[in-house]
């Protein structure tokens, strides 16, 4: 695989040493910066994990489609990935691209973390639970009171670390509230996201060899 490629690159830029020895997690987004950056923020040790966040450009089905063909990619290189997640919103893609993108990621062995309607839902669930519909243009004003958003903020891990355990907690409540709901289509659940099982799955890869 080209050494250009981001998916052949730890997220510092460099060729991880030992990587085949490394738990290999590849991470998905489908915007270039806010999600993406937010990922780039966990302090994994790159001696125990490389977690590698892409931004793509690309959304719902088409990223999950994108994943497989990635991971399939990997297995034949002998350089296969542990755990491939997919980040993307609900926004206004047609309806079907975003519940088939739930459908086809299972069946490939993919995971996603959605929100519906925009990412900034898991940001604004570190100050407040929401569970009545908000459109993605409400998320900026409505983060406004609490810190000033920037999608290209590189800090913006840091920035909210000490409410994440808020932010978790928001997020369990409204899986349970939709659930509660019986409501087994995900593009009518609004606000809903699955963020925080990627990001308790990263929280397990930043406790490694922390105990050593």
């Amino acid at each position: 695989m080209p050494k250009n490629k981001p998916w052949n690159q730890s997220s510092s830029g460099r060729k991880a040493p030992g990587t085949q020895n490394l738990r290999r997690v590849l991470i998905l987004c489908e915007d270039t910066k806010s999600s993406c950056l937010y990922f780039k923020g966990f302090p994994v040790d790159e001696q125990r994990a490389l977690v590698l966040p892409v931004g793509t450009g690309r959304n719902t089905d088409g990223l999950v489609e994108e994943a497989i063909r990635l991971k399939e990619q990997a297995s034949s290189e002998h350089q296969p990935w542990n755990e491939v997640w997919c980040v993307f919103d609900r926004d206004s893609f047609p309806i079907e691209h975003y519940n088939r993108a739930f459908q086809i990621a299972p069946q490939n062995g993919i995971k996603v973390a959605w929100s519906n309607e925009a990412f900034e839902l898991w940001y604004l669930l570190h100050f407040n639970y929401h569970d009545s519909g908000i459109s993605r243009n409400d998320y900026t004003i409505k983060l406004r009171p609490y810190f000033n958003y920037d999608k290209a903020d590189r800090e913006i891990y840091a920035k909210l670390t000490a409410h994440q355990e808020n932010a978790l907690r928001n997020a369990r409540r409204l899986e349970k509230h939709w659930n509660e709901m019986g409501e087994r289509h995900p593009a009518r659940h609004n606000p809903s996201t699955g963020v925080h099982k990627l990001v308790e799955f990263l929280n397990e890869l930043c406790e490694l060899g922390t105990s050593d």
